[in-house]
Order: structure tokens, then sequence, then C-alpha cells
């Protein structure tokens, strides 16, 4: 399985291609690497650690769903590359602002929450884990984004319950700790 892992891995890392991490000189594939290291303590599903090595790559990159899932067919079975996928789309926002132009900040996360609230549990699990490693870095690097960005991810903690419970617990606590740090400055 580590080897499968490690070519999904580098696809992710050649479809990011030169994207950094907006708070560190990383390379932007750490952050994926991590929420999936991060799910590993909690399931061996290769369907949900391959999603998470994957899950901004429709959102942030050029590759399509059929490129992803074409790449997927090569390294696992059918079913479980179209279940991969499916997983990415579902943890890919819809209401971006280049599409929605019209609609605020609010709006958009919004709608999108409403949209996350119908995804599978697979998926919320996912979400958790990316959460929980974007809190960890947001409140030290930008306190005043990460008083925004942290409430919405609350909001989303609170509403997206079909995961697995304890890894929500784990992100509820980071993301509290996160806001704990940034009001005492």
């Amino acid at each position: 399985m580590d080897e499968i892992l490690a070519k999904i891995t580098d696809f992710g890392d050649q479809a990011h291609g030169e994207q950094l991490r907006k708070y560190a000189p990383d390379r932007y594939m750490v952050h994926p690497v991590r929420v999936m290291q991060k799910l590993k303590s909690y399931t061996d599903d290769i369907t949900i650690l391959a999603a998470a090595l994957l899950h901004d790559v429709l959102e942030d990159t050029p590759v399509t769903r059929s490129e992803m899932q074409d790449f997927l067919e090569t390294l696992l079975t059918a079913q479980q590359a179209e279940r991969t996928a499916e997983l990415v789309v579902e943890l890919s926002d819809v209401f971006v602002k280049k599409d929605f132009p019209n609609l605020n900040r609010r709006t958009r996360k919004s709608k999108e929450l409403a949209r996350l609230e119908k995804t599978s549990a697979d998926s919320q699990t996912i979400k958790y884990s990316d959460i929980l490693d974007n809190s960890l870095e947001i409140s030290d690097q930008d306190p005043q984004f990460a008083r925004v960005y942290l409430s919405e991810v609350s909001l989303v903690l609170k509403k997206l319950d079909k995961g697995n419970p304890e890894l929500r617990k784990e992100a509820i606590k980071a993301v509290e700790q996160s806001l704990q740090k940034i009001k005492r400055r």
C-alpha cells in the first residue's frame, strides 16, 4: 500500500506543480501528505488515503476528474479508483469566487457548507483531517485571517457529523485551541 500511496503522492505533487503552501516555502504537497498521514491512524482504507492525497487536485490544478481517475486505475481497482475520485469531487469546493463572483465569501461558504453536509461520512472524515492540519498552522502565520477561517471551520465541524467521531473531536479541539491562542494576542 505504501508504494501505491507514494505514486499517488507523486501524481499530486506533479499536478500541484510549483504551488507552495501559503505560509511556508514548502511545496504544496506537504499538506495533503500530512492530511493522509493523520488519517492513517484512523483507517487503512486505500480510497480514503488516496483521496486525502488528492483532495485539492480538482479544485486547485488543471487536472480533470477523468485524468485523475485514469491515473488511479493504473494503481487501484476500477471500483477503488471510482470511489477515490468521488471522494475528491465531494471535497472540491463548488462555490468558488471565480465561478460565483456576485456572491460574497460568507454566502459562498454558507452554500458550500450546505453542500458538504450532504457528503459521505468518508469525505467528512477527510475534511476533519484537512481542517486539523490547516488549523495548526494558521493561527501562528496569519492571526487576522485565522479569526475568519477558524470561525468558518468551527461551524463546518459542528454541522459535519457523519465522519469518524474521534478525528472530529481532535479537529474541534485543535480549532478551539487555535482560537484561544489568537484571543490571547
